[in-house]
């Protein structure tokens, strides 16, 4: 996969695992301003948001995640710097290492490529300080 990898050691074993981290990092939680803006990433339940966050929007909205129990959806749009296949599911990284990177795990690789510009929908994890998974997630070739 080349330089593009996540900078969690123990979560990659050739290919990017399942098991990418350990352990959950919980950001600080976003208060109601935050959940009101009209510019967030994040819907409840499965539905897409109206804007998508970029790679550059990301670094604010990984630590201001939404405040809710159940599934919360963050919508990214940019391009793919990883895309791996383990024969069961898709590993799509988007953004690069230097900044906050998205994985979004999928069931197919759907021929995209690196460089290929997606859109990911997909269930909000934190799995590190620069990192976040969207499990399970749809991408779409934009």
């Amino acid at each position: 996969m080349g330089t593009t990898r996540f900078a969690c050691a123990s979560a990659i074993v050739g290919k990017l695992s399942v098991a990418f981290c350990a352990g959950l990092a919980i950001g600080p939680v976003a208060h109601a301003e935050d959940r009101a803006r009209a510019d967030s990433p994040y819907r409840l339940g499965e539905a897409y948001a109206d804007i998508a966050a970029t790679c550059e929007t990301v670094k604010y909205w990984i630590d201001h995640p939404m405040e809710f129990d159940g599934r919360v959806t963050m919508t990214v749009r940019g391009e793919l710097s990883a895309v791996e296949w383990d024969g069961v599911f898709a590993y799509l990284v988007m953004c690069e290492q230097s900044g906050v990177q998205v994985m979004c795990v999928t069931y197919s690789k759907e021929n995209r490529n690196i460089g290929d510009t997606v859109l990911f929908g997909g269930g909000f994890q934190r799995v590190g300080d620069r990192q976040i998974m969207l499990d399970p997630c749809l991408a779409s070739k934009e």
